[in-house]
């Protein structure tokens, strides 16, 4: 089977082509600062972004010729995991998304180039992945609703491929999957739904190197109202300038864990106490679980990190075996995703997020 991938950045678009689950061809680029100032909003990206793609393709002498068409998923309104076909409803809360960022754009692509070469076209597992249970949603205060957004699509594929690694399916199994990257996200998967996870991108879970995660809210309540920060650059705290990044200074998990593994301080304190938030959060997915956890399964960029995972292990490896998969390949977890569709191994979902609303199940 011949799959093509796109995968949209801020800043960037991958494309991949794969034979199976190899990939033969790889391509990327960094777009220009200045050429994309040019545009107003990141729909007016659409053909932009296109050409680009169909122009590497051609400079490679690619033809359209594949078997399957499959892009990051995008901001959508909320839905179930799963491998979805890219219909107009989806393109319709694309153009429309309440979030504006590139991967939006992916699906679009997708599906005009698989128009071209009569095939399917995918996304897989967006980041507004949602299937929290019920009891999961409500917070002490009614305005303000958990919300679902996470690296589901690589935790999806890295439990799948655990499973298979067993011989057994991620349906069959209940798993803790912590993604460790910029954002760090810590999900219960229950028989193949992630039925609670923190919101790894706004303020909740485990700070990271990046992202505040869950604080005191008197102080932070305070700290809003003292007239030394817009909401502008509060957000920042929570998602950009937070974490490691605020106490340290950088983002650099590599720097960082060498100085911390050699004693240095305050690199050793801060970064010991970012993984103790990750463990504690660990715990809360165990609860979630009422015990019954088949693996833990550290994933993400995070996990190259020797001392990381091992300051981790030491806190959390009597809760059940603790799986080391590191890195995020979304690109290979796209293809694999595309793959199982056509090889009818993974069902293809229906997008349809209002009516799911109406169909979660109980509490486990």
């Amino acid at each position: 089977m011949k799959i093509f991938v796109i995968n949209p950045g801020s800043t960037s678009t991958k494309i991949a082509v794969f034979d199976n689950e190899k990939p033969v061809w790889v391509a990327s680029a960094h777009h220009a600062a200045n050429e994309l100032a040019e545009f107003h909003h990141v729909n007016e990206q659409y053909a932009y972004r296109k050409d680009f793609v169909l122009r590497l393709l051609a400079e490679a002498s690619i033809p359209l010729d594949f078997d399957a068409v499959i892009a990051r998923g995008g901001l959508l309104k909320p839905t179930p995991g799963g491998v979805y076909p890219i219909d107009e409803r989806m393109k319709h809360d694309l153009m429309h998304a309440r979030m504006e960022h590139a991967c939006n754009l992916g699906a679009l692509i997708a599906d005009e180039i698989a128009r071209q070469c009569h095939c399917p076209a995918y996304i897989a597992d967006p980041e507004v992945v949602d299937e929290l249970q019920p009891v999961a949603r409500l917070t002490g205060i009614p305005e303000i609703k958990r919300i679902s957004i996470f690296h589901a699509l690589n935790s999806k594929a890295v439990s799948r491929k655990y499973a298979a690694s067993i011989g057994k399916h991620y349906e069959d199994l209940n798993l803790i999957v912590v993604h460790l990257g910029g954002g760090i996200s810590v999900g219960a998967h229950h028989k193949g739904r992630v039925i609670d996870v923190n919101n790894a991108l706004n303020g909740e879970g485990p700070f990271s190197p990046e992202r505040a995660g869950t604080i005191p809210g008197d102080q932070f309540a305070e700290l809003c109202f003292s007239g030394k920060y817009t909401l502008k650059q509060i957000k920042k705290l929570l998602n950009g300038k937070g974490g490691l990044t605020a106490h340290l200074g950088m983002n650099d998990v590599v720097t960082i864990a060498r100085k911390a593994s050699e004693g240095e301080e305050p690199y050793k304190e801060v970064l010991d106490a970012m993984l103790y938030t990750v463990a504690k959060q660990v715990g809360a997915m165990y609860v979630t679980l009422r015990g019954h956890t088949d693996a833990i399964i550290l994933t993400g960029g995070i996990a190259h990190s020797e001392y990381c995972v091992a300051r981790l292990r030491e806190q959390i490896d009597y809760l059940a075996p603790v799986i080391l998969m590191p890195g995020e390949d979304e690109m290979g977890s796209l293809a694999y995703n595309a793959l199982g569709a056509l090889r009818g191994e993974l069902p293809l979902q229906t997008y349809r997020p209002e009516e799911e609303k109406n169909d979660t199940p109980e509490a486990i």
